[in-house]
């Protein structure tokens, strides 16, 4: 499983159209194996989608996201997690894999 977390300034994306960077993190046996850090493409309609497949994302955690991008990512067969806590990406990751993550409400209203 690679799970993505949208970053602007190495923390958190709160919006996710807003980031600048995504934290990839390769998980086996339910542990981080590997992780980078990869800019983000231009943020253009299915832009994002396509790229993360592309890169093996089959989980997104991410603070706020419109309803329209959600489908547009299950449509890629990306699953997608939002209102994530802003913590750190490696606080993030670990806290879904211990299913400890605790969720708020989505931010975004779009």
């Amino acid at each position: 499983m690679k799970i993505a977390i949208p970053l602007a300034n190495g923390k958190l994306s709160s919006h996710f159209g807003h980031c600048d960077q995504f934290g990839i993190y390769e998980i086996e046996e339910n542990k981080i194996v590997s992780s980078k850090m990869e800019n983000a493409p231009g943020h253009e309609p299915g832009a994002l989608p396509k790229w993360l497949k592309e890169n093996g994302v089959t989980l997104v955690l991410a603070g706020g996201m419109g309803s329209r991008a959600q489908n547009l990512f299950e449509s890629f067969g990306i699953h997608v997690t939002i209102g994530v806590p802003n913590c750190s990406p490696e606080e993030i990751v670990k806290a879904y894999l211990e299913d400890k993550l605790p969720q708020g409400g989505n931010i975004c209203d779009h």
